[in-house]
């Protein structure tokens, strides 16, 4: 049968288009497992029972945001997915491994099971997995286990081609133990291949627990980024319980001006299911103000 000449030209445009581009239905890795290469706004859901009112409110944010979802301590990991299904569907998603503070808890063979069992059930549906949240916190633990922890669930995250996220405790003198104080345990216990393959680098800081203390920033994560080359940086956790604090300290993080390229914000509100569920609630206008000026 003779194709005639117009149809042949189609018919080889769109073969040679395939091998080109490859299969454009199924997105790479990084493609799909990373939420842009935009500034992250992220919030932090700490439980998931009052979902469609969550779901609303993140509907509500103007900037899509990064909900970072806390998967509680012995709970199964089916258990969240009907919720970062839906959760997903409307934001991207930063999966905690485990909070920092019951990571004492458990041994780290259960670390490394709970991570592959996250992995195996939610993979689908998480963005980005932290492998280790305020890893150098005082309360995680004996440091030598807090590592083998922290580097058996990197190993696993990135055998699986995903995305992973590291969280530090920052605490410039506020520290119990000097060798807990951040820059210093991250030199001396986070592996080179973290150093140099994690996708990204977080800072917790909670002013409460630090004297109210207002670091340089800027230097901060200079500093960061020199011990992280490779990692896209930013804050992993930020909040206060004082009610008349809140605001003021969205609007200071979200539009927090730091320069360096790879500064990619974060934040993380830890009280958002408290202060911004449901939709209703003033502190929703406060940080979809915040989150839009700083993109401006």
């Amino acid at each position: 049968m003779i194709i005639p000449f117009f149809f042949s030209f189609i018919f080889i445009f769109i073969i040679s288009s395939c091998t080109f581009f490859g299969d454009l239905s199924k997105p790479s890795v990084t493609q799909y497992s990373t939420p842009a290469s935009e500034r992250i706004y992220g919030v932090t859901i700490d439980s998931v029972e009052n979902l469609p009112a969550i779901i609303k409110s993140l509907k509500g944010l103007k900037v899509k945001p990064t909900a970072r979802i806390v998967f509680d301590e012995n709970v199964e990991a089916s258990y969240y997915l009907n919720a970062a299904n839906q959760i997903h569907e409307v934001s991207f998603v930063m999966g905690e491994i485990l909070d920092s503070f019951y990571v004492k808890s458990i041994s780290t063979d259960e670390y490394s099971s709970r991570t592959k069992e996250y992995l195996n059930i939610l993979g689908n549906h998480v963005d980005i997995w932290e492998v280790g949240n305020e890893i150098n916190g005082e309360w995680l633990g004996d440091t030598n286990t807090v590592v083998a922890k922290m580097t058996a669930a990197y190993t696993i995250v990135k055998a699986n081609e995903k995305t992973a996220a590291l969280t530090l405790y920052y605490n410039e003198s506020c520290w119990e133990k000097k060798s807990n104080e951040m820059f210093a345990w991250a030199q001396k216990n986070i592996p080179t291949t973290m150093k140099q393959g994690l996708d990204y680098v977080f800072i917790s800081y909670y002013e409460d627990d630090c004297n109210d203390l207002q670091p340089d920033w800027p230097q901060v994560f200079q500093k960061l980024a020199a011990l992280f080359p490779n990692s896209k940086i930013g804050f992993g956790e930020v909040g206060t319980k004082h009610a008349d604090r809140k605001k003021a300290y969205i609007n200071r993080y979200y539009n927090m001006k730091i320069t360096h390229p790879n500064f990619v914000g974060g934040y993380f509100w830890w009280y958002f299911s408290q202060d911004m569920v449901p939709s209703s609630k003033p502190l929703l206008k406060t940080l979809n103000k915040a989150m839009t000026t700083s993109k401006q």
